[in-house]
């Protein structure tokens, strides 16, 4: 008998590709500068120091708008890290530059090593959902000045947060559809219904950082609940969305109704 699957190795697994993915666009954005110079131990040497001060100049800008809020400029962030906004130009084209690598190394730092840490082997379908959710409220919660800042609409080119939320929906994904497959069930909508999930927490924890109406705590168990409910629905339905939609679940009969 084969060995039964474990999620999260599967969702590690995608935390995995998506740490690649945001490696390949960080080199994407630096690669290029120090290809150029291969063959010249000297621009070697002025490609690593720009390198390194591009870093220096992505963690001063981090604590910026920590202190500063979402809405500071480059002006402001320049000040705060006690350089000219010149000195900014020189490592980053412009503002949508600069944000994109602050979200880049937001997503290496913070939210990789968080979500790798608690994936641990010993987690069941619902405990890695919930960790899941749970990994993402935190880290939101501890950093939102950052997190509004790269999710800003002028924020960089929007790929950089396209692959952090690609990261919890492959991690949501790869448990939805190693659960159908060892009930040789319908796999085809895993990939929407986790997008869905991720978007709708995405909303959600965003307008919590606005109104902040429970604790994290709380918010966390609302959306395990939701977002549970759901996967729990589509199991059940053997991932079918015509057996789903010719026998809906039903609810409980209000309290004091007469039985069917």
């Amino acid at each position: 008998m084969s060995n039964p699957p474990r999620p999260a190795h599967a969702a590690r697994a995608a935390v995995t590709a998506a740490a690649t993915l945001t490696r390949e666009l960080e080199q994407r954005l630096l690669g290029p500068a120090v290809d150029a110079v291969a063959s010249d131990g000297r621009k070697q040497r002025w490609a690593r120091h720009k390198e390194e001060r591009r870093s220096e100049l992505i963690a001063g800008t981090m604590t910026a708008i920590r202190d500063l809020g979402p809405e500071a400029g480059m002006d402001e962030i320049a000040g705060h890290i006690g350089v000219s906004k010149t000195v900014l130009y020189r490592y980053f084209s412009d503002k949508s530059d600069l944000s994109s690598a602050v979200a880049d190394t937001f997503i290496q730092s913070r939210m990789l090593p968080r979500l790798s840490e608690a994936l641990t082997e010993d987690l069941g379908d619902y405990e890695l959902v919930r960790t899941v959710i749970a990994v993402y409220v935190h880290i939101i919660s501890a950093e939102p000045n950052l997190y509004r800042y790269c999710t800003a609409s002028n924020a960089g080119t929007g790929t950089t947060i396209a692959s952090a939320q690609r990261i919890f929906a492959d991690a949501i994904e790869s448990t939805l559809r190693t659960r159908l497959t060892v009930r040789q069930a319908e796999t085809a909508g895993a990939g929407t219904w986790a997008l869905a999930m991720v978007g709708g927490v995405e909303v959600t924890v965003g307008r919590w950082l606005d109104t902040s109406p429970v604790d994290a705590d709380r918010l966390i168990d609302e959306l395990t609940m939701l977002i549970w409910g759901g996967v729990a629905g589509i199991v059940g339905a053997g991932g079918s969305p015509a057996r789903f939609t010719a026998a809906p679940p039903a609810l409980p009969p209000l309290p004091g109704a007469e039985p069917a």
